[in-house]
């Protein structure tokens, strides 16, 4: 499975949203290094960066509920279900936490890094 198939069937708005804010982080990560020199604009881009990181996380897991909820409502409309598609089901709505613990992380090795490097 690629990088495409799973912002697909991961659910292309709430997918696409956490590409734009992992975008948002590399973006204002980047200028956190630009203005290496200037700490007092590289520590304000390295707080957008963390927030930007923390809305990923909270939107991923927001991705994530509403996902259940819509399997939970399509289980109970359908009555019985096998043991594989309540799996896979259980499978694809983990995917947006996933990418949103991703972005957090990513954020999160960024900040330790630059603040290692600064000294």
């Amino acid at each position: 499975m690629n990088f495409i198939e799973i912002h697909v069937e991961g659910g292309i708005l709430f997918m696409g949203i956490l590409l734009l804010l992992l975008v948002a982080v590399i973006t204002t990560s980047a200028f956190v290094i630009k203005h290496k020199e200037d700490i007092a604009k590289a520590s304000k881009w390295l707080k957008i960066s963390q927030e930007l990181a923390l809305f990923a996380l909270v939107f991923g897991i927001l991705g994530q509920l509403i996902g259940l909820l819509d399997a939970f409502s399509a289980i109970e409309k359908m009555g019985e279900v096998s043991q594989e598609i309540l799996a896979g089901g259980l499978k694809v709505s983990s995917y947006t936490t996933v990418y949103g613990f991703f972005i957090f992380l990513l954020a999160r090795l960024f900040k330790i890094g630059f603040k290692l490097w600064k000294g």
